[in-house]
């Protein structure tokens, strides 16, 4: 089993007012969730991004976090303070260019010595170029055309120099990309950076299958993304549909099952009994959905000022506007009058109100119940080729993966299904990765 660290703070995940929760910018948080992963001797700790802060009505959404500084920084920093846990970084192919970011990631990949990861990301917002020099944005059919190239003209960086230490020029000209020099960095540690890809579309799945190391993709997790249910795999069968998917496309492109994971991102709230588990995952989720994030997840969807609905009421009764612009920097909804019908016909049958309405339809823990019972589950899915292993997303800042090291952890180990003790130094060996084949003529 793979485990992985994602650092909180995205959506409704992180419970803010929890008297446990700390800081989103001081180092000492980033070093203390690492610090935890790896003497769980996880695979790797993961970082998320964002290039504009999130609007909502014109302003701040205040229920974002802020202030999170730029992931790379952060992991070349905290590759002096850990030794073996792999470091990944969330990088927009969108809005940066190959040959900065391949010598980057391969700066943090020497750093390192060779612990980088680089999880692809696009964007295809306006909102979001406007905070770039070339503005506007990419038509949605485009981005992962830019994404494709963007990649395979960083490998052919990555691949430039010699096994003898002699630098070849890159000489590059796509759609997208030109490119035409010498790579000032010898081929790193691990060959190159493991790449991640986050998406669950046909094009996602597509783009994984040619070109990915590790899927991340959901486990019905919190913070789901209104209307998005359908992307989000709340069931084994739906993580095994998924799993056979992606891993068949793999011979396509020439490659086997075992070199690409599927690591779907998962929650998880733990307790003495069954009971006490359950109880504590209700909280939490009351936490993380509060009056004020159940009115932001309600317009959202309708696209319209809510502010005057009782977040303890009934659900709207008016259709939402397909052309709203309330919410800047978020998942567009594609079809939000389906969404919000399914929305009131489950208020109704359920008599839900709209905070309990948005708590049954937005997200759920993935993972409840005893330690013993957690490692159980999470042993069986991956036995049962749902997953390769998970990305846990604790709900606390720093400290909460705590809980999760020091009492599933060991049993997972004594499982036999998660290492004791780290057999390799790069993020590939842990993974089993095969290393990337050096180019005919590069040796």
């Amino acid at each position: 089993m793979h485990l992985a660290a994602h650092f909180p703070g995205v959506n409704n995940t992180t419970v803010w007012t929890d008297p446990g929760a700390g800081s989103q910018i001081d180092f000492a948080s980033f070093e203390h969730l690492a610090r935890t992963a790896e003497r769980g001797r996880f695979d790797f700790f993961f970082l998320a991004e964002g290039l504009r802060l999130r609007e909502h009505k014109g302003r701040i959404h205040d229920l974002d976090v802020l202030g999170r500084p730029e992931s790379i920084t952060v992991l070349n920093a905290l590759a002096a303070v850990t030794d073996r846990l792999g470091l990944a970084a969330t990088v927009n192919t969108t809005f940066n260019e190959p040959y900065e970011l391949a010598r980057r990631l391969a700066t943090l990949d020497h750093l390192s010595a060779g612990r980088a990861a680089w999880n692809v990301v696009t964007t295809s917002d306006a909102f979001t170029g406007e905070n770039f020099r070339r503005g506007g944005y990419l038509d949605h059919a485009d981005r992962y055309t830019r994404a494709a190239e963007f990649v395979a003209t960083a490998r052919a960086l990555w691949d430039s120099w010699t096994a003898g230490g002699v630098p070849r020029p890159v000489s590059h000209q796509g759609p997208h990309f030109r490119v035409r020099g010498a790579f000032t960095l010898p081929r790193s540690p691990q060959g190159h950076p493991v790449v991640i890809q986050a998406g669950d579309s046909a094009e996602g799945r597509a783009f994984a299958a040619a070109t990915a190391d590790i899927v991340f993709t959901g486990w019905g997790s919190g913070g789901r993304t209104p209307g998005k249910r359908s992307t989000w795999h709340s069931t084994l069968a739906a993580g095994q549909e998924f799993y056979a998917d992606v891993k068949g496309r793999l011979a396509a492109h020439g490659r086997t099952a075992d070199s690409l994971k599927i690591m779907p991102g998962v929650t998880f709230v733990l307790g003495d009994t069954a009971a006490d588990a359950q109880e504590r995952a209700a909280v939490i989720r009351r936490q993380q959905v509060s009056p004020q994030n159940a009115l932001l997840a309600l317009e959202q969807v309708w696209g319209v000022d809510l502010s005057g609905y009782d977040p303890d009421g009934p659900l709207p009764d008016i259709d939402p506007d397909p052309g709203s612009q309330l919410a800047q920097g978020r998942v567009r909804i594609a079809d939000p009058k389906a969404v919000a019908d399914r929305w009131r016909a489950l208020s109704e049958a359920k008599g839900l109100s709209i905070r309990e309405t948005v708590i049954e339809t937005t997200g759920r823990q993935s993972f409840v119940g005893t330690p013993a019972a957690v490692a159980e589950e999470m042993t069986a899915c991956v036995a049962a080729r749902a997953a390769d292993g998970f990305i846990l997303v604790p709900h606390l800042t720093p400290g909460g993966l705590d809980d999760f090291v020091d009492r599933v952890v060991p049993l997972l180990q004594e499982r036999g299904v998660l290492r004791t003790e780290y057999a390799g130094t790069t993020l590939r060996s842990h993974l089993g990765l095969p290393d990337p084949v050096r180019p005919v003529g590069k040796d």
